[in-house]
């Protein structure tokens, strides 16, 4: 045993039957100390048993002392009843991501060895990473979202971050089905802002000249807003798919749209798309209110 375990060990025997908190933390490192995958961490899994079991009793105590004078015990680490009930709540959340997570590297046959297994213990950005993994190790999209999502939701995370950094991760890996998979996840999570989808897409295109054509044309038709779809395809450079979304608006938008994908064209030499937009100009646009009253004198 190397010397943290020893320490800990000793912390570990001589607190157990004292303080239950400190008992409880001490198991948490237990489970932690130096794991470098969750097939490690699943096997650690009965730590996270004690710790539950330390705060259920700590709970008890609290509720038993309750209303009472309390005995002077200051080396005893203390914790309010709601703070406990939080801590029980995330020992529970990472024993179902320790078991997701296990049995993906199970099914793989190849732990992901790493320098620091990320676990919902550390700070949020740790607590990111790991909502991350979840919906990156499944078997697809949808088998983990459940999962990450409550870890988002619990600890309040920034959830357009996490969806940004898997459609990335989705994009390297060319695995763009996922990425459409990803957005239905999200639209039907219930929680979701309307442009939260459409914003994923967007933070994708830096990098739309590795997406094949058909590929990125899937992707941006499954946005949700007109708008977004157009200022997608002027990212992607392709003035006539933005021509076509843009005509389909209400006036006085559509103009103003169409008018802009014109000067791009015109900018860029093409003729063709420029020449489209502004024979529908022709027809769509408002007249010059000179014009008018000219044409009633005659």
């Amino acid at each position: 045993l190397d010397t943290f375990v020893l320490k800990f060990t000793h912390i570990f025997k001589k607190s157990a039957f004292q303080d239950q908190v400190r008992a409880a933390m001490t198991c948490i490192r237990f489970f932690t100390h130096k794991a470098k995958s969750y097939t490690e961490l699943g096997g650690r899994q009965k730590w996270l048993l004690k710790v539950k079991d330390h705060l259920k009793v700590y709970l008890q105590e609290v509720s038993r002392t309750s209303g009472r004078k309390k005995a002077q015990c200051t080396f005893r680490k203390k914790m309010s009843a709601p703070d406990v009930s939080r801590h029980l709540s995330t020992v529970e959340l990472q024993i179902e991501v320790t078991k997701f997570l296990h049995q993906c590297e199970k099914l793989s046959g190849l732990p992901s060895a790493e320098m620091a297994v990320p676990t919902l213990f550390g700070n949020n950005q740790m607590k990111m990473e790991v909502a991350c993994k979840v919906m990156l190790e499944g078997k697809n999209i949808e088998e983990g979202f459940g999962i990450a999502f409550r870890v988002l939701q619990d600890f309040q995370l920034e959830t357009a971050a996490v969806y940004n950094k898997v459609a990335r991760q989705l994009l390297k890996r060319q695995k763009y089905s996922e990425i459409r998979q990803l957005l239905k996840c999200i639209k039907e999570s219930g929680v979701a802002a309307k442009n939260d989808g459409d914003n994923v897409i967007l933070n994708c295109l830096d990098e739309f000249e590795a997406i094949p054509s058909e590929e990125l044309d899937n992707l941006i038709q499954d946005m949700d807003r007109d708008e977004n779809k157009i200022q997608a395809y002027l990212r992607c450079h392709k003035l006539r798919s933005a021509y076509l979304v843009a005509v389909k608006l209400e006036n006085p938008r559509a103009v103003q749209l169409v008018q802009h994908v014109r000067q791009l064209a015109e900018d860029s030499g093409e003729d063709v798309v420029q020449a489209i937009c502004t024979q529908w100009l022709s027809v769509h646009q408002s007249k010059p209110k000179s014009w008018l009253a000219q044409s009633t004198k005659k």
